[in-house]
């Protein structure tokens, strides 16, 4: 068993498993494929053009085939799939341990075995089935703990919903809804969440020096001339195919017409997509110009990647996807629950299996639906028993931990002064000014009572 012999084969392939490798999906390598111009080999079985090796242009079905084929990776493998005869699927396939036979360095291979499983696993955490608990790729939407945020209740994936003016929303789970029509479990807002967790993200990284751009430059220059390779052979091709056809027109007699006829035609085609394979070359060339390398004082600034993270987060240059990718590379799942109406418990499960736990307070439409709603009015009411004035109480509760159900600042002098008036309560001030006497000497309302003025 040989690689195929045509080297414009051979490079089609292995453009497949780079740029799979780089982009992480197949709807990234598919778009990114259909963007540059490329085609990938087909061979065909049964039909009229059975035997032959077509070039057609790439779908996510032709991708997938060989992502998920084990042959590229040098195994011939038995027992993938079976036959079922429920009435509902003509053949399945199997998970791996279930496989008939697994035989490594049969057939020459594009990738290592190592690699054709991380692929594998990649695709699986790529797909939306639940029950396998697995990411999800990242996609667009601020919310960046979808795919990542697990309930606390359950263990099961949740999802992102958006609302309101500003899109904030949340992540909900919806096992329970969808699959008995009960109540959702779980809830949690948005507001805090993804702060808190970029902010852990943050100090995980801040030791380590990251050096990440000059690879990134690296990377695109070596893809530039793949697939600069790939045009090329693309021409030749069709170079070939000129001179083919040319061959066969040149050779038959010119007065049999209903032969030259054909063959003029099948020429002028092979002409056209010539023409076609060398524009594709040139805008290929112009729109994706060579990338140099990166200016060393520019280098040097950006050495420490992990320090200027935070403000290149922050700076609006960073897309949600590159943000959940950043995420992805430490984080493996967020586990989300409730213990308390105004908090949400967030444990940050990470790469190597070590696990964070944070506190974070989420905003609440009412203030009674506070945890410890009833101990705060307990406290303003004894407060302002033992005279202390709005502000003060309201910087004390602050102080204490306490918080209303919408700020961040703390309890506003406001919300102390509606508690009081709720209770029926008078504030020292307006307790000392309705008196007339105070240690035996009048006040300005008494004594102008007993003037009567």
């Amino acid at each position: 068993m040989v690689k195929d012999p045509d080297q414009r084969v051979r490079r089609a392939i292995e453009l497949v498993f780079e740029r799979f490798a780089s982009l992480g999906t197949i709807s990234k390598v598919l778009k990114s494929l259909l963007e540059d111009g490329a085609s990938l080999p087909r061979f065909r079985y049964g039909g009229p053009q059975h035997g032959e090796l077509l070039w057609c242009r790439p779908t996510t079905m032709s991708i997938h085939g060989f992502l998920s084929n084990p042959a590229y990776a040098g195994a011939f493998v038995y027992g993938r799939r079976q036959s079922v005869r429920d009435g509902t699927k003509g053949r399945v396939t199997k998970p791996m341990e279930e496989w008939s036979a697994i035989h490594h360095d049969v057939y020459p291979a594009y990738i290592s075995w190592e690699e054709f499983l991380a692929n594998k696993e990649r695709l699986r955490q790529n797909g939306y089935r639940i029950a396998e608990n697995t990411r999800g790729a990242p996609r667009s939407g601020p919310a960046l703990l979808s795919g990542l945020a697990v309930c606390g209740y359950c263990g099961r994936r949740m999802s992102v919903v958006y609302g309101g003016s500003k899109g904030r929303g949340g992540y909900v789970c919806t096992a329970l809804p969808s699959t008995h029509g009960a109540r959702s479990c779980l809830y949690a807002p948005r507001v805090n969440t993804d702060e808190a967790v970029v902010e852990a993200f943050f100090e995980a990284i801040r030791p380590a020096e990251l050096d990440l751009l000059e690879e990134t430059l690296e990377a695109q220059s070596a893809d530039r001339e793949r697939l600069l390779r790939h045009h090329q052979d693309n021409i030749k091709a069709a170079r070939y195919e000129a001179r083919l056809a040319e061959k066969r027109y040149r050779s038959v007699d010119p007065e049999n017409r209903l032969v030259a006829g054909e063959l003029e035609e099948g020429w002028e085609t092979a002409l056209r997509a010539l023409a076609e394979a060398e524009e594709a070359a040139r805008r290929f060339e112009r729109e994706r110009p060579r990338t140099d390398s990166l200016d060393p004082a520019l280098r040097a600034q950006l050495s420490d990647l992990g320090g200027r993270l935070p403000e290149l987060w922050y700076s609006g240059r960073l897309s949600a996807e590159h943000k959940k990718e950043l995420l992805r590379s430490l984080i493996r799942r967020t586990v989300l629950s409730r213990p308390q109406s105004d908090s949400t418990e967030i444990r940050i499960v990470w790469i190597s299996g070590a696990i964070s736990t944070l506190s974070v307070s989420q905003p609440l439409r009412r203030v009674r639906d506070l945890s410890n709603y009833e101990g705060m009015i307990e406290k303003i009411i004894a407060l302002v028993a033992e005279g202390y004035p709005d502000a003060q109480i309201a910087r004390r509760l602050t102080e204490e931990g306490f918080r209303a159900a919408r700020s961040k600042e703390g309890i506003p002098r406001g919300f102390v002064a509606d508690v009081r008036r709720q209770h029926g309560v008078s504030s020292v001030f307006e307790t000392l000014r309705s008196r007339e006497k105070l240690e035996g000497r009048w006040t300005v309302r008494g004594l102008a009572k007993e003037l009567e003025v």
